[in-house]
């Protein structure tokens, strides 16, 4: 497969990002945005295209046409307080006064707190007999973004785990560049867990081409799933299966499965792409109906404090509803990663 990529040199820069080595320009987290990028159809996963005209067939269990990755990023388990004064007046405007004389103290009280509902969304998953991946945090007091110790998250980790949900690393601000505090956040997390980490996502999907993923594999990761543009829905390198990054600088593959992030909640909604709510559910579908047409997975990040409307699950039980109607394979990145890797390569 690579041997015939790269006798299409438009598509072979695409699928190696060539544009990403050696970047003149970033946006304000150094990662390399959409819109500095020369690719400008994105919706269209031409170098998947053009691997499935010539000879790729992947296979999914029970004979199901694609594949669907379910993650979560865990930023925030304590709501912050900014955002519980923000609720408590929302909750006041309506006239719910329940709501609002609880609201202020629901980080306190597990059973008040919107984003301590791990167990809540796999309820969810497991109606449409699906599993899912959390990425969790192991920062130290003092970093950005700090919301949470990991290790006063030792029973919902374990809980996530034993019931065959995958826990994972997401990796602070600074891990995308930087092998030892890669390592020390997944020695950390592995502790608490009991178990090897094998997935990861960096924080903010800060990731630099090619060396984020050289790191990674150094740190004995199996798979990412970081790659994908944080300010646009779609197909960064054009696509939309599992692959193995190619090193444009030591012309050898990588030793990681990259599992390409396509859609991200916040992308399409408030912080980025601000589209409302119809607009962002008709991409949303065109997307997953792209990557059913060439057997693909696609992979959706949905964070556990997102809130549409006042409502944290109900538009991912919408995406839920519809890939489960397509009878797609819904599972965790351990889940794919594990698949593609005993099942998929080998034949090819």
């Amino acid at each position: 497969m690579i041997e015939k990529l790269k006798q299409n040199e438009e598509l072979w820069d695409l699928f190696t990002k060539k544009e990403e080595y050696n970047r003149v320009f970033s946006d304000q987290y150094n990662r390399f945005p959409y819109y500095l990028s020369s690719q400008r159809n994105v919706f269209d996963p031409g170098v998947s295209r053009f691997l499935v005209e010539n000879g790729l067939h992947p296979e999914y269990p029970e004979g199901k046409k694609f594949a669907v990755c379910l993650t979560h990023d865990i930023d925030v388990v304590y709501p912050e307080k900014r955002c519980l004064i923000i609720e408590t007046a929302k909750a006041v405007a309506k006239g719910n006064l329940a709501e609002a004389i609880k609201t202020p103290f629901s980080r306190f009280n597990k059973k008040w707190n919107p984003c301590w509902n791990f167990k809540e969304i796999m309820e969810l998953e497991a109606k449409y007999n699906a599993k899912s991946s959390f990425y969790f945090l192991a920062l130290h007091p003092g970093e950005k973004d700090f919301n949470y110790k990991i290790e006063d998250l030792e029973a919902e980790l374990q809980f996530i785990s034993t019931h065959g949900w995958e826990v994972g690393l997401h990796g602070g601000h600074e891990s995308y560049n930087s092998f030892e505090d890669i390592i020390e956040k997944k020695h950390r997390l592995e502790k608490v867990l009991g178990k090897q980490v094998i997935g990861y996502r960096n924080h903010y999907l800060r990731f630099k081409v090619p060396d984020t993923w050289e790191l990674l594999s150094k740190a004995d990761f199996k798979y990412d799933t970081t790659f994908g543009y944080s300010d646009c829905a779609g197909f960064r390198n054009g696509v939309c299966h599992p692959f193995r990054p190619y090193n444009l600088n030591t012309e050898k593959q990588i030793d990681i499965l990259e599992l390409p992030l396509i859609i991200m909640d916040r992308t399409l909604l408030r912080d980025y792409m601000r589209l409302d709510v119809k607009k962002a559910w008709e991409l949303i579908k065109n997307l997953i109906d792209k990557v059913e047409q060439y057997n693909g997975v696609i992979t959706i990040l949905w964070h556990n404090n997102t809130s549409i409307d006042g409502k944290n699950l109900k538009y991912y039980e919408k995406f839920l509803e519809y890939v489960y109607s397509k009878e797609a394979w819904i599972a965790s990145g351990e889940e794919i990663y594990n698949w593609w890797h005993t099942s998929v390569e080998k034949k090819h």
